[in-house]
């Protein structure tokens, strides 16, 4: 990427430094998951009852929990599994979305009937559906990443599905087609390279709504296992320590809050530099 692209991928941001802080933030917490081994300053996993529920001091900054374990080692390491999940959720939404809502618009007798489906399943609040779901495929990592995965692939097939039916319309669409352009070569061309920018930003939105929802599925027992590091977990195992030790509640979550908010910033950024009027904005500014 030249210089001046780079500077105008960043003009939205630079606008904007509350946007600015949320990739910040967003930066940190992967920087976290990736090195955590190596940034985290004890084992999540050590278990010390001599020092149980030390209030933050210079040896623990974010003190300890019930079991004498860091609260900040836990932290950075819970990072990693919020990533995994966020990140799952994102490609099974896409990989999912993408391919159903374009035949959908492609091809109008299977759209109606894959739709009509889709509309069954937006019916259920996307939490209600993924505690279903895990009740009945069991709690793990897994299922929790296909349960909360499948509410958000609905919104991103309808999304893909408006999109599609614009771009089947467009001029050079129809003169592809025309000219005897087959489907497979009208979606590689035409369709999914005007599908990118939008599904940038609806991934970002996604992810940070993937955090809340696997919070939620761990706070509730049915995410993932409780003696692997997670926000989630966290918050579940310190709810009875609330007026005792607040700070085992507020550090994850104060992570969760400060993660979905900042993928949210991240994505109102990327929707103003990938949307034409807002691209022409920045343009001019420049």
């Amino acid at each position: 990427m030249s210089r001046d692209g780079a500077i105008l991928w960043l003009k939205p941001f630079i606008a904007r430094p509350i946007a600015l802080l949320g990739l910040g933030i967003l930066l940190g917490t992967i920087l976290a998951a990736t090195f955590a081994p190596w940034l985290a300053p004890y084992d999540p996993y050590a278990i010390d009852p001599s020092i149980r529920l030390t209030p933050p001091n210079a040896l623990h900054w974010f003190g300890t929990d019930q079991f004498g374990r860091d609260t900040l080692s836990r932290v950075i390491h819970s990072a990693r599994m919020a990533l995994l999940i966020g990140s799952g959720v994102v490609m099974f939404a896409l990989a999912t979305g993408v391919p159903i809502g374009v035949l959908s618009a492609l091809f109008p007798r299977l759209g109606h009937l894959l739709m009509r489906m889709v509309d069954v399943l937006m019916a259920f609040p996307s939490l209600l559906l993924a505690l279903g779901l895990i009740v009945v495929l069991g709690p793990s990592v897994a299922n929790a990443i296909l349960a909360i995965g499948l509410g958000y692939m609905t919104t991103t097939t309808r999304i893909v599905y408006g999109l599609t039916l614009r771009l089947r319309m467009e001029t050079y669409v129809e003169a592809s087609r025309s000219m005897g352009a087959g489907t497979a070569w009208l979606i590689g061309k035409h369709i999914l390279p005007n599908l990118v920018s939008p599904l940038l930003v609806q991934a970002s939105f996604v992810f940070a709504f993937a955090q809340l929802g696997a919070a939620s599925l761990d706070f509730l027992g049915l995410g993932a296992p409780p003696e692997i590091p997670s926000w989630g977990n966290m918050l579940a195992e310190s709810r009875t320590f609330i007026t005792r030790a607040p700070w085992l509640l507020f550090f994850p979550g104060m992570m969760i809050v400060a993660t979905a908010f900042s993928l949210n910033l991240v994505g109102d950024a990327l929707r103003d530099r990938l949307d034409p009027r807002f691209r022409q904005l920045f343009s001019e500014k420049g």
